[in-house]
């Protein structure tokens, strides 16, 4: 059989367009329509409905700490605080009772910022307002516990005073991690 190297190329360019194609057709069908407000925190956190083979178990407990480190861009929505609302709204609506949800988040570096009132907040962020005060409210209203790392407080010049409703300040996240290890908690690596 003799195969000529202008039919191997014209092969590969046929793949790859069927691939394009495909990707291409995938692509449109997804993205930001697939996502919806979720059954408990309306306005933040939109999940997208799947059809997942790993199954929940019925008696399941999620006890899960997240780290925070990255601030948001003044203005906007630190994506990472959504992602607990998404947590919440996404299991929620997958059937698991919300009493059997429990989330913190341990907050250091610049992130601490995200945690501030307007009154700190503002000054170092060109006037604006901190964007992220009712997404953490809603949160807090849920359950959710939120620890700002001491050390990293005490380098930015934030107060307990400083820190939203709800908020609260850990001797460090190193301790705060710890803590909540040992309170059964894992930590999500998102």
């Amino acid at each position: 059989m003799k195969v000529s190297l202008h039919s191997m190329s014209k092969g590969v360019v046929t793949s790859t367009l069927v691939t394009l194609i495909t990707c291409s057709s995938f692509m449109a069908m997804a993205g930001v329509e697939a996502f919806k407000s979720g059954p408990v925190i309306k306005d933040y956190g939109k999940v997208a409905e799947v059809n997942s083979s790993l199954v929940i178990p019925a008696d399941m407990k999620f006890k899960v700490a997240f780290d925070l480190s990255n601030a948001s861009k003044p203005a906007e929505l630190n994506r990472s605080i959504n992602t607990l609302a998404r947590f919440i709204n996404m299991h929620v609506a997958a059937g698991v009772k919300l009493e059997d949800i429990s989330l913190a988040m341990v907050v250091h570096g610049k992130a601490a910022n995200d945690m501030t009132k307007d009154s700190f907040y503002q000054p170092l962020n060109a006037g604006q307002k901190n964007v992220n005060t009712d997404l953490i409210a809603q949160l807090v209203k849920q359950g959710v516990k939120f620890y700002v790392c001491g050390q990293t407080a005490a380098y930015y010049g934030i107060t307990p005073d400083d820190l939203l409703p709800g908020v609260d300040m850990a001797l460090s996240a190193l301790t705060a991690h710890a803590i909540l290890a040992n309170e059964g908690y894992s930590v999500n690596p998102f």
